[in-house]
């Protein structure tokens, strides 16, 4: 079966916005993602509804990122945040290579008057995968 989402929110990285904080009980530092990173996250969950059962079988997942503005992007973490976020939204078991087989077609595109990320999943006949 053939997925399409579309989340009407200018795309965020997850790399790009994380922070250093202080676990008190272990006194240990970790990498925690940025309060701008959880708002977006949470924002998405609003237009991804879950599915009866997350994906389980390989597929691919193709984004088309249409940003608000002509910088430089990096895909892979835009696409590592949108799969964690799927994930979390019950879409996807897991983003693992068996599961996220593909990320192929995706692009950052550019539309100053409507960012939003196109999500197309669609499966994959895969014979075997790693």
């Amino acid at each position: 079966m053939k997925y399409k989402i579309i989340i009407p929110l200018p795309p965020i990285t997850k790399k790009n916005h994380q922070q250093l904080r202080l676990n008190h009980r272990t006194k240990k530092y970790f990498v925690a993602p940025s309060p701008q990173y959880e708002r977006y996250e949470q924002q998405c969950r609003y237009f991804i509804k879950p599915l009866p059962k997350p994906i389980d079988y390989p597929v691919n997942v193709k984004a088309l990122f249409y940003m608000d503005m002509r910088r430089k992007c990096d895909l892979t973490n835009l696409n590592e945040a949108l799969h964690d976020i799927l994930v979390k939204c019950g879409i996807l078991k897991d983003d693992n290579s068996k599961i996220v087989a593909a990320t192929d077609g995706s692009r950052v595109l550019y539309d100053k008057q409507n960012p939003r990320t196109e999500v197309y999943i669609e499966p994959l006949e895969v014979e075997e995968v790693c």
